[in-house]
């Protein structure tokens, strides 16, 4: 009798059918852990694999799962795509559940903000060290033209945080800083080798002898020729 009272306020068959399905895209272990990290912080690809250890091309995978149940959203910023969370009341409610589930809770705003202080302060060398390995990377490389998506690769960071952090660092972008060390190179080619101007542009990631004296007449005043003379 009482079911046959409330029976009118129960769901669709529809209703239950959506309701599974969300069930069942959450029954893989990792995109479980990816929705719940992303119901508390925004991730491009790079850093999320990253932290979960897994591959880009398995995460995007996940990711677009996620994103056709309406359960996270996505925004671009410049050439990074960043996910979080969708601002829906399912997204909420899942979020909620899986915490009482797992009998975890969210940080307070102010547990957030002196846990982020602590971990800036406790990882600030070591932010700067990943940094000044790229910074050797280049110089290692000086003759090669490395992109910036190649560095983001290489050392699994997002783009946009690879030249902001730099920039940090070493007080300009990395095509400026770098630009520095190639001129200075070839200064001490001139000066030190015999090497032709072709020869010299080639080993400090000039194709073009042309715009690689042009470089070089803009940070030293003189085309490299009459540097080596006036040397």
């Amino acid at each position: 009798m009482l079911l046959h009272t409330h029976n009118n306020n129960l769901p669709t068959d529809k209703d239950f059918q959506t309701l599974a399905d969300l069930f069942k895209l959450l029954d893989d272990p990792t995109r479980l852990q990816i929705f719940l990290k992303l119901c508390h912080t925004e991730e491009c690809v790079i850093d999320l694999a990253s932290i979960l250890e897994i591959s880009s091309p398995a995460l995007s995978h996940h990711l677009k799962l996620l994103k056709s149940a309406n359960l996270i959203e996505s925004k671009r910023n410049g050439k990074e795509v960043y996910y979080t969370a969708a601002d829906t009341e399912v997204a909420r409610t899942l979020h909620h559940a899986i915490e009482q589930i797992m009998q975890v809770s969210c940080p307070t705003h102010k547990e957030v903000l002196c846990s982020h202080e602590e971990h800036l302060t406790e990882n600030l060398t070591e932010h700067e060290e990943i940094f000044h390995k790229i910074h050797d990377y280049l110089l290692e490389h000086l003759s090669e033209r490395i992109t910036i998506e190649e560095l983001s690769k290489h050392f699994l960071m997002n783009t946009t945080t690879l030249k902001e952090g730099f920039k940090s660092v070493y007080g300009s972008s990395i095509a400026a800083h770098i630009k520095e060390h190639r001129m200075e190179k070839a200064a001490e080619y001139l000066l030190n080798t015999e090497m032709n101007v072709s020869e010299i542009a080639k080993n400090v990631g000039y194709t073009n002898a042309s715009k690689f004296s042009a470089s070089f007449q803009d940070t030293f005043g003189l085309l490299p020729l009459d540097y080596r003379k006036k040397a």
